[in-house]
């Protein structure tokens, strides 16, 4: 065999994937931190109410960890998953969430004026729209690496593009779900301006997405509340600025150390949601300014590492999907922390790995297994 057939063929394995490849240790050290923390914190924040209604202190706890393994499982396979599946499916994903999201419609369960829930006998509440943010990142992916360059055209850029997040953006609304459609909102123009969108467009779209919220909150009544709670708790603060108010108390009583893992006084009944979308004030509280800005910066590494591993993909689709992925893992953490300190009139968002739910830990889980994966393609086509 000559020589030239020798350096056609290595070049030709060097390029076709395979499971030699490594996956990014640092992405997986972080995430497996983060879920060991959030469980820590979950069973602190919750086995006073968990004791209150159920009569048993670990219950939540318990739940969440069935959950995590769970979520551990699916990550692990994900990451064996070659990432391109996803691409090939992503229509058939794209319409799954369609039909997950009309269910809600028809049979959904309803909570404080919204309806977002499926029940399901022997497991409990699953949210559709966890899976229709995913199904979208992975068809705005799909589409992208399709258009390549037509992507800078209106007709493929922004028209069909658009028209892609607008149904699921419609759905959702229909739900009264409006932190869902704030993500969905950030996350698509981010893929967009990554994959080609040419910058008025996207800066119409914000504007048009700007008018639509102001819309959308004066329209819904329990946004609006939303809003006047936020500027201004104090007014009513045994009502709507209730939240906000045991929130910031608990912050504030955390000081630079933290009150001790487990000693915190605002989860004994006095801050609802304390284990779920409040869980970060109940870890300022307990471990501090200090102990909360680790998780910070656990969180900010995570994503940087999040976006490195999108710089370095092996190919167009890979690194939109990625940099989706990442997007939507961001703009939840900064949407939570931003909410539970106050900065952010309160959106219903969950913090990731450690806010109590099954269906957003497993899917958190499922999208980090992708993220390796991309990371294990792109290492063994270098």
């Amino acid at each position: 065999m000559s020589s030239e057939e020798l350096q056609r063929k290595a070049k030709l394995r060097r390029t076709v994937p395979d499971d030699r490849g490594m996956i990014d240790v640092p992405f997986l050290t972080l995430v497996l931190l983060l879920v060991a923390i959030g469980l820590l914190m979950m069973f602190s924040a919750s086995y006073v109410r968990a004791s209150y209604e159920t009569g048993s202190a670990v219950y939540y706890f318990a739940r969440q960890a069935g959950f995590a393994a769970g979520g551990l499982l699916a990550m692990f396979g994900a990451s064996h998953l070659n990432c391109h599946i996803w691409q090939r499916f992503a229509k058939a994903l794209y319409a799954l969430s369609i039909l997950l999201l009309l269910a809600v419609l028809v049979v959904g369960v309803s909570a404080g004026g919204a309806k977002r829930w499926v029940e399901l006998p022997g497991i409990g509440q699953f949210q559709p729209s966890e899976v229709a943010k995913f199904a979208l990142i992975c068809m705005l992916a799909a589409m992208m690496a399709q258009y390549k360059e037509k992507m800078a055209e209106f007709r493929y850029g922004v028209l069909r593009i658009g028209g892609v997040v607008l149904v699921i953006v419609a759905l959702v609304a229909l739900e009264k779900h409006l932190s869902a459609i704030m993500i969905i909102c950030m996350v698509s123009l981010v893929m967009m301006y990554v994959g080609g969108t040419k910058k008025r467009w996207i800066f119409l779209a914000i504007g048009i997405a700007v008018v639509f919220a102001v819309i959308y909150i004066t329209a819904m009544g329990y946004a609006s509340d939303r809003i006047t709670a936020w500027l201004n708790p104090e007014a009513d603060a045994q009502g709507k600025g209730y939240q906000v108010l045991q929130s910031q108390y608990a912050i504030g009583s955390g000081g630079l150390f933290g009150l001790g893992f487990g000693k915190g006084r605002q989860k004994h009944l006095y801050l609802p949601e304390e284990h779920n979308d409040y869980i970060f004030a109940i870890v300022c509280e307990e471990l501090g300014f200090i102990g909360a800005l680790g998780i910070i910066v656990l969180f900010a590494l995570l994503i940087i590492r999040g976006y490195w591993i999108a710089m370095h993909a092996a190919d167009r689709f890979s690194t939109l999907l990625a940099v989706g992925i990442t997007t939507l893992l961001a703009v939840q953490v900064v949407l939570n922390m931003g909410v539970v300190s106050n900065l952010l009139p309160s959106t219903g968002v969950g913090l990731p790995f450690f806010s109590y739910g099954g269906t957003n830990l497993l899917m958190n889980l499922g999208e980090m297994g992708i993220m390796l994966s991309i990371s294990r393609w792109s290492s063994s086509t270098r």
